[in-house]
């Protein structure tokens, strides 16, 4: 049995939320007991999570989430490695070769949607179904979406916004 647990973060982009979950009968099949990331949200979000009924305020749940975040945030970090929830990566099998090329991007390194729509098998009228589908990435900053710009080096979509979408690529040191 699993339990949904959510915290929220202060971060350089805003409350974050985190939501999670939790195997209450011990470790999982990999052995590895604790939360696993299923959503990370931002404020005014397109698609954001939402706290729902019955899911646990748990912050200490998150404390390792929260302490890689800060490190990437300061700068002392280049990469948010946790474990995620099976919900996580639910979508189509489409979405899910977007997101799995999302995270080979290089912490620093932006490419277009034309380059994940080529990486993808989608290319030319593909590009759009790019967007679509890194519009509905579960899990902002830890699934670097933010790393993904126009073909002319213009910043182009991003569910947070594109003020945090420049945020983020300026924590990087690359375009932005």
């Amino acid at each position: 049995m699993t339990t949904t647990v959510y915290a929220r973060v202060e971060s350089p982009l805003g409350e974050l939320l985190l939501v999670g979950e939790v195997v209450a009968d011990g470790p999982d099949a990999a052995g590895v007991a604790g939360v696993r990331l299923r959503s990370l949200s931002m404020p005014g979000q397109k698609g954001g999570a939402v706290v729902q009924d019955g899911w646990r305020h748990a912050p200490e749940a998150f404390a390792e989430v929260a302490r890689q975040l800060e490190a990437y945030f300061a700068g002392r970090s280049t990469r948010i490695d946790v474990p995620l929830a099976e919900g996580a990566g639910t979508g189509t099998e489409f979405q899910r070769r977007v997101w799995a090329a999302l995270e080979s991007i290089p912490y620093g390194s932006t490419v277009s949607y034309g380059e994940i729509a080529a990486r993808v098998g989608a290319s030319g009228a593909g590009v759009r179904a790019v967007g679509t589908a890194i519009g509905r990435n579960p899990l902002l900053v830890v699934r670097p979406c933010h790393r993904v710009i126009g073909a002319d080096g213009a910043l182009r979509g991003y569910a947070g916004g594109l003020e945090r979408k420049k945020l983020l690529l300026g924590i990087e040191g690359g375009a932005g």
